[in-house]
């Protein structure tokens, strides 16, 4: 729950009209052969859509531990086919993509910008370090 409010807050922070969310199944990925993700990624997708929980307008997923832009693919390919000639943004259920299948540059690299600037701009702020009593 604190990650999900988290996601709200750094989604409030830069302006952009979403809350958030965290979900995932616990395995260890290692364990497994890409083809057992990639039934695994394909079922866990297919029951978030059943139950509309996740679509562009709803809620799109973002890699996290233990993914990565193929599993990213997976969760976009899978609601696609259910949802594709029906939503039009189908595409953007998913963040953290191959780039040639709508991921954009830089992606990989966001969340640890998102902290850089963040800290820095925290502690450019004289009533923050006073407060933490530093210089």
């Amino acid at each position: 729950m604190s990650l999900a409010s988290i996601m709200t807050y750094k989604m409030s922070v830069v302006g952009l009209p979403f809350g958030g969310s965290k979900g995932g199944v616990k395995i260890d990925p290692s364990k497994y052969s890409p083809r057992e993700l990639e039934r695994i990624t394909r079922r866990y997708t297919l029951e978030l859509a059943k139950k509309s929980m996740i679509g562009p307008a709803v809620d799109s997923i973002g890699p996290d531990m233990g993914t990565n832009e193929q599993i990213m693919t997976w969760v976009k390919d899978t609601y696609a086919h259910i949802y594709g000639d029906k939503d039009i943004n189908h595409n953007c259920v998913a963040t953290g993509k191959f780039i040639n299948q709508g991921g954009i540059q830089g992606r990989s690299e966001a969340s640890g910008l998102g902290i850089y600037y963040g800290l820095r701009e925290l502690m450019s702020n004289p009533n923050f370090l006073k407060q933490c009593k530093l210089s």
